[in-house]
């Protein structure tokens, strides 16, 4: 099947600029941004990691994972049929079909989907804002997306605690405001925090985000890593983002 088969109306390709790997995107639905790049790299992943991705979206996490580790294997989750089907031609237009599985599921129907104990890594991006926000948008695809519309933190985490196995690692990205909410929930699934690294905009304004790694069923002990700082003072990117993009003196990272 050709790039243009794979298409539907308003679709693009876009290059991830990594190993070749490109991804389909709707300008209609939510596109990845900087977050994903971010939690990519704060993921510790190595050749043979067996990983599910929970929320999948566009299928970039399993894309960036693959980028740095070409054996890992991933179950990918997505309840939006659309969003799921465009992960999927994501997946065939990349020629990885057999390493990154997209299904079309409902993650707080977990235990009829998929194995308990079988993963070393779940993932997620999830939603940033309660369902009772004030910031849900119109488009019900993008409200999925940034509001806990189709499923909680506590779900997420739940979900997390089934697939892993014993020392298994949930790694996820919240706004930093919900750190306590989101330890008091991570407990009452045995996954304890096991290290925490902040995300400013900048170095004098306050954490933006927060990138965070729990593991399942093991002791107390938190790592606080140094913060992550996206720009600098005149507003360029920084050396690490630029080293997170693999960037060239032409490219900036986008938000």
């Amino acid at each position: 099947m050709s790039e243009q088969e794979l298409l539907r109306p308003g679709e693009r390709i876009d290059d991830l600029q990594l190993m070749g790997l490109r991804v389909i995107q709707s300008p209609d639905a939510f596109r990845f941004s900087m977050d994903s790049v971010l939690l990519s790299d704060f993921s510790r992943v190595k050749n043979r990691t067996k990983i599910c991705d929970l929320g999948t979206g566009t299928g970039i996490l399993p894309l960036l994972l693959y980028g740095r580790a070409e054996e890992i294997t991933c179950d990918a989750i997505e309840i939006q049929p659309d969003v799921a089907d465009r992960a999927r031609r994501t997946m065939r237009l990349n020629g990885l079909e057999g390493r990154i599985a997209v299904y079309t599921a409902d993650l707080r129907k977990i235990k009829k989907i998929l194995p308990h104990g079988a993963y070393q890594l779940v993932i997620s991006n999830p939603p940033y804002n309660p369902s009772s926000s004030s910031l849900c948008c119109p488009n019900p695809a993008l409200c999925a997306a940034r509001e806990e519309a189709c499923c909680t933190l506590d779900d997420i985490a739940a979900a997390a605690a089934w697939l892993l196995k014993s020392r298994g690692r949930f790694v996820f990205m919240l706004p930093a405001a919900r750190l306590s909410n989101a330890i008091d929930t991570l407990r009452q699934h045995r996954l304890e925090p096991k290290r925490l690294r902040f995300v400013h905009g900048k170095a004098d304004r306050p954490a933006r985000l927060m990138l965070m790694e729990a593991m399942l069923d093991v002791n107390p002990g938190l790592l606080v890593e140094a913060p992550l700082i996206a720009k600098n003072a005149d507003g360029t990117d920084t050396d690490e983002v630029r080293r997170i993009y693999h960037m060239t003196d032409t490219k900036e990272a986008k938000e």
